[in-house]
């Protein structure tokens, strides 16, 4: 089962500094967590990073696991050379209740690192093998990439941003979730609403959709 955490707000704790840890920073950047990096050393990618505020760091050379029972995180992702210390975090955060990953045991981790085809920060598409070849979702997912960016247009992107807007007003105006679904599904299908994102005229298009609301029965 794929599934899409809701990691806003929340504190991710990365362990190790060099390349295996920037991959997954990079994926946590865009979900507005707090991510804190743990590593006696980082690389100049992760130290660049931290300059610019995006991630903050706690330099340390780690032994043991004892510095982790002053966090509080969400979830735990470690990325260390040493496979007896990744091991005994595991344990830790397993113990705790902690969603932990490893990147050198995903048998035992919590979660999967999926292989991600991302169009325009609003439509990801998730290409997984079930961790028998990590090697070939990524291979597909450079193989399909072009392909979804062709199938996915620039309208497809604005009608996404039209629905966010109209579902947080909708909730308002429109006492079920039902009627709701029909009010978004209308606006999807409204034939004056597609030519106004077909010509580029966005804010148009939104007053359209909250128009048809105004007049929602």
């Amino acid at each position: 089962m794929i599934v899409d955490l809701k990691l806003q707000g929340k504190l991710v704790i990365v362990i190790g500094g060099g390349s295996e840890a920037l991959k997954r920073i990079n994926s946590l950047l865009k979900q507005e967590c707090e991510i804190l990096v743990i590593s006696g050393q980082i690389n100049s990618q992760i130290s660049k990073l931290v300059r610019y505020k995006k991630i903050k760091l706690k330099k340390k050379d780690i032994e043991s696991v004892n510095f982790l029972s002053k966090y509080k995180p969400y979830i735990i992702i470690t990325t260390t050379n040493n496979r007896k210390l990744n091991q005994k975090i595991i344990n830790y955060a397993k113990k705790r209740k902690i969603i932990v990953y490893s990147s050198d045991n995903p048998d035992c981790s919590d979660f999967a690192n999926l292989a991600i085809v991302d169009i325009e920060n609003t439509i990801q598409i998730a290409i997984f093998t079930g961790g028998r070849s990590p090697a070939i979702a990524k291979k597909l997912k450079m193989q399909s990439e072009k392909i979804f960016k062709k199938i996915i247009t620039k309208v497809d992107i604005d009608q996404i941003k039209i629905q966010k807007i109209a579902r947080e007003l909708s909730k308002e105006k429109i006492p079920t979730q039902i009627e709701r679904k029909e009010y978004l599904r209308s606006i999807m299908f409204d034939n004056k609403i597609d030519q106004l994102i077909k010509d580029g005229q966005l804010k148009k298009a939104e007053r359209r959709a909250i128009t048809i609301l105004r007049e929602w029965k």
